[in-house]
This record gives structure tokens, sequence and C-alpha cells, in this order.
């Protein structure tokens, strides 16, 4: 039923891309000539003339989306990711809608709404995704179009996957239960009943109740995974395989072919790509610039009231270690009295520190301490966006206690990061931080960069750990 279903929709899907390619050219002429917007030549084409051109216009953009996996379940699929596969997809379009042009010698077409319809056309494509997006998971929430899944094998790999399941009741998966050996029939996780061995899966598979297997063994059952995926495609159910050693493996690795072989590389960091490391750098000193200047008031009465209130020096420095082990030094605005290095390098602040100044603790809470580090980033000592940079001492302790601690260091660190726009900031889990700033490194994109910079202004200036 639910197969029958994607085909329908996909169909349907490709349908309305269709009409929304014809409505955004169409648009894209009325805007370009007959809305005023732009200056008008004494001659151009008509409307009809240039409709022609959508013979072939349609079905090289619907190509593209299908290339760009634009038609793809959308269970768990981000929107970012989605949205910035549209925007590639009529790049490429608009492109190669330029070159035939050129090739065919029609110079009569106006290149300005070529890139109206671009503009037109990508807010159109992102606008109707996220309006069938919120559509189907409305609708899953409500119990239809539910896909119902079996769990072979009991690990972490089970639990993560579950994790994200249960609380997502809007991705419409419905877990039937977990085929374990080495676990007693009946026990539960999140709600979620132990059915029996993985011998069991021989009487279920034959019952046609299911839409998928994801097969979670542990490292130690891997040996049982070739008997297991043989009975799966013999029975024509769809199967899905999460491998148990997320801890090791990226959330996205990238492989290689040799000659054949599938070659998996351990860790994939997209800022050691030149192209990327530079545009991102670009970002960090336009973004420092503008906000040097738009704080520069906040920060001239932040350093008068502590020069006022506290005797001592007005910039706090502090040694940290950033990309690549290199040790450097960090500033802030000084919140606290001055005191020997040895005393500052006990530990981490705690709660009703006396060594807090008055006017610290609320430089502290909003985030203001952290402002001179602007001048880090011109340096190129830190990021705008990247982990959060911490003391020799901490790093020698963390990276004996906590596996891939010392990945973090192959980037440079940040101003604010994904760690801290989830809430962990000063006394949180370092574990849980280590895991936000993996996933940060590993998922690295212009896009998420600014996504985090976003969110810093609603969930990142306020710091309620901050003592």
């Amino acid at each position: 039923m639910i197969k029958d279903n994607q085909k329908l929709f996909n169909r349907l899907h490709v349908l309305i891309d269709a009409l929304i390619i014809i409505f955004s050219y169409g648009a894209a002429w009325f805007i370009r000539f007959k809305s005023g917007l732009f200056a008008l030549s004494s001659w151009y084409l008509s409307l009809n003339q240039y409709m022609k051109v959508l013979v072939f216009v349609v079905p090289i953009y619907l190509i593209l989306y299908y290339a760009f996996q634009l038609y793809t379940p959308k269970r768990g699929q981000g929107r970012r990711i989605e949205a910035w596969h549209i925007v590639q997809a009529n790049i490429i379009g608009l492109l190669v809608f330029i070159l035939i042009l050129y090739l065919a010698k029609m110079t009569d077409y106006s290149r300005k709404m070529l890139f109206v319809f671009f503009c037109v056309n990508v807010v159109a494509e992102i606008g109707f995704r996220n309006v069938l997006r919120w559509i189907l998971r409305k609708y899953r929430k409500q119990g239809y179009n539910q896909k119902h899944i079996l769990l072979v094998g009991y690990s972490r790999a089970a639990e993560g996957y579950l994790d994200r399941v249960v609380t997502h009741p809007e991705w419409g998966y419905i877990v039937k239960g977990i085929l374990a050996d080495n676990k007693p029939e009946g026990e539960e996780y999140r709600g979620i009943k132990i059915l029996g061995g993985t011998d069991k899966l021989a009487e279920i598979l034959p019952q046609n109740q299911l839409d998928e297997i994801v097969i979670t063994l542990g490292l130690a059952e891997y040996h049982k995974l070739g008997r297991i995926v043989n009975m799966c495609e013999k029975s024509g159910v769809h199967t899905k395989f999460v491998p148990d050693y997320n801890n090791i493996i990226p959330t996205k690795p990238y492989t290689e072919d040799l000659m054949g072989m599938p070659v998996i590389n351990i860790r994939r960091v997209p800022l050691n790509n030149m192209l990327n490391a530079v545009a991102k750098r670009c970002v960090d000193i336009f973004g420092a610039l503008v906000a040097i200047i738009l704080f520069s008031p906040v920060m001239l009465v932040t350093s008068i009231i502590i020069k006022v209130t506290s005797p001592g020096p007005l910039i706090f420095k502090q040694e940290r270690i950033g990309k690549h082990n290199r040790p450097f030094y960090m500033y802030k605005f000084r919140s606290m009295v001055v005191q020997d290095e040895k005393d500052e390098k006990k530990g981490w602040t705690t709660k009703n520190d006396p060594r807090v100044t008055p006017i610290g603790r609320f430089i502290r809470k909003t985030s203001i301490d952290e402002l001179p580090q602007l001048f880090n980033i011109l340096i190129g000592d830190m990021s705008l966006v990247g982990p959060r940079p911490e003391r020799p001492q901490f790093v020698e302790k963390f990276k004996e206690e906590i596996p891939r601690y010392m990945i973090k260091h192959q980037v440079r660190p940040g101003l604010t990061g994904w760690a801290q726009v989830n809430g962990y900031r000063g006394d949180t889990s370092i574990q849980k931080r280590i895991e936000f700033d993996l996933y940060y490194i590993e998922n690295w994109t212009m896009g998420f960069d600014f996504k985090i910079i976003f969110l810093t202004f609603f969930k990142g200036f306020i710091n309620r750990n901050a003592y």
C-alpha cells in the first residue's frame, strides 16, 4: 500500500514541479516586461514566443531535480539540504539554458528575465516543498502514511535509531518490535519490545506485514549479517543497515573505489577543502568587521564600567588551544577580580564564585565578555563559528578521557558553535558538547554556519550556565 502510494505521490510531485516551472517562467516574463521594475526597449518577444522553449526547459529541469535526489522520500530529510539541492539544480539549469541560447544564437531572449526566472523558481520550489513537508508530517502524526518496520539486533545503533524515530512521530515510522539474541524476550526500550531471537525473522517475513527491516546488530554479531540480509532480500522487503560503529565512522562517510572494493575514509572534514576554507575565512573577516562596528557602543560602555568598578586590566587574555593544537591567547572583557595565574588555572568558575565582579556576572550571562574575541577572528586564531577552545590543562585531561576529543582541533575554534546554540555552554556535559562539535565538523556547510549565527541571536547570547 505504501509503496503504491509512493509511486503515485512521486508522479504527482513531478507534475506539480512541471507546473511550478511553467508558472515561474510566465511570472518572470511578466515581472521583466510588464511590472515596470525594469527598463524596456521599444521591442521585445511576446509571451507566446518565450513559452515555446518550455518544451525543452521543463524536461531538463525535471531531470536535474531527479539527479539532485529531489524525489526521494522526505522522512527525516533536512529542509536545509533539500533547499540547497534545489538551488544547485536551478543554477545548473540556468547555465544550460544560457548555453543553449548561445549555441542557437537566440540573442533576443532577455538574460534578465532568465535571472528573474531563476529567483522565482527557487523560491516557489522551496516554498512548495516546505508546505508539502508540513502536510505530510501532519498526516503522519495522525496515523496516516505509516511505515511498519522491524529492528534486527540490539546494540547502541538500535538505541540511537529508536531514540530518533520515537521522538519524531512526524516521520511516520511504526516500530513493531526488535529481534535480538542478546536480550530476553519481553524486555523493552523506549516502549518497543523484544519479540524474540533473530531466528524468528524466518517466521515474521512470510506474513508480509512489514515495509522495512532495519538491521542494527552489534559489532560482535556481524557474522550473522550475511544470513539476515539473504533472508530479507528473498522476502522482497526493503532492508536498511545501521552500523554499530558511529563513534568511529563519521555521520557522512565518503568512500573510494579501489578497483571494485569500497574503502571507507574514517574522517570527513569539509573544511580541509581549500575552497571551503577560503570562503569561510572571507565570511569570518567580513562578519567580524561588521560585528565590531555594530557592537562598538556596547564594548565602549562595558570598558568604562569595568574600569570604574574594578581595579585591574580591561582585557583578560587566556591561553587556549586552537587549530592543529596550536596555543593562542583568547581575549575577553575581564569579569573577575585580578588573581594569581596559579589560582586562575585551578578550575571552572562555579556558582556564586566570589572571584566574579558584579558587572562580570552580568556580562558573562549576556556573553558581552566574549566580544573582544572578534579581534581574535580578525587575527585568524578563531572563526565566527566553530568548537569552543579549551585551556591546555583541560585539553590534556579530556583527550585521555573522551574518545575523538582531539578531532575538534582540525578546524579553527569559534566565537559560537553548534553545541552552544543547543544549550551546551559553561558547566554542562563535555561529552555532549564534543558530540555536537563533531557533528558540526563533519557536516559543515556555509549554510550551516549562517544557521548557527542566526540561532545565536535567539539562543546563544544568554548563557544560563555562566557564573
